[in-house]
């Protein structure tokens, strides 16, 4: 796990030569693929998420209210 501590001590320049060398690992056409597949993976995710808490709640209230 990354600590916040650690992602505090990066600076810009830091930061720009990780993109470069994404870029170069990559290359500019795969980067939005990965970046579309990062969007759908973190939609799932919440989805999932509000799944779980309706399910949550509606057990709760038939609990409460039988």
């Amino acid at each position: 796990m990354i600590h916040p501590v650690l992602l505090g001590m990066l600076g810009t320049n830091e930061i720009i030569i990780i993109l470069v060398i994404v870029l170069l690992l990559f290359g500019g056409k795969k980067i939005p693929e990965l970046m579309r597949g990062l969007g759908k993976g973190v939609r799932e995710f919440n989805d999932a998420k509000t799944n779980v808490k309706r399910e949550i709640e509606e057990n709760a209230n038939e609990v409460k209210n039988p």
